[in-house]
């Protein structure tokens, strides 16, 4: 599965490098975001998602919940970047055909800095992956 449309507004990555394909729903203080595992994708390896990929999924669905809420304020969606990494769990990696939910809780917003809460689950609803992120947005 390919990304769509929609996702692009929200977020600045471009394929290759898109580490999510659909924005699946908002959540308290967050959102959620879906990912499907394609054999092409450059952070697979032997058929393994690697852990790297799953780092980037969460920080690209916290950059999806920056654009989806610059966008509800008809602003472009900001530039982030990842400022710290912190309580990074791997507790498992997916297989190339999973799909995975990947959840964003907004914990705190400081003038461009978010700290977002992020996990990552599989369709048997086990947790994959589990951080706390810190962005920083790019002042417009």
């Amino acid at each position: 599965m390919s990304a769509q449309p929609e996702t692009h507004k929200y977020i600045p990555q471009r394929p290759p490098f898109v580490m999510i394909d659909a924005f699946k729903s908002l959540i308290e203080n967050g959102i959620q975001s879906e990912f499907t595992i394609s054999p092409e994708n450059v952070l697979v390896v032997d058929g393994v998602f690697q852990e790297s990929g799953l780092v980037e999924n969460m920080a690209q669905t916290a950059a999806m919940y920056a654009g989806y809420t610059a966008n509800k304020s008809n602003l472009p969606a900001p530039i982030g970047f990842i400022g710290a990494l912190r309580n990074l769990k791997i507790i498992g990696l997916p297989r190339v055909a999973e799909k995975l939910t990947t959840s964003v809780k907004l914990k705190s917003e400081v003038m461009n800095i978010q700290i977002v809460e992020a996990e990552v689950r599989n369709e048997a609803q086990e947790i994959l992956a589990e951080c706390e992120l810190r962005i920083f947005l790019k002042p417009e």
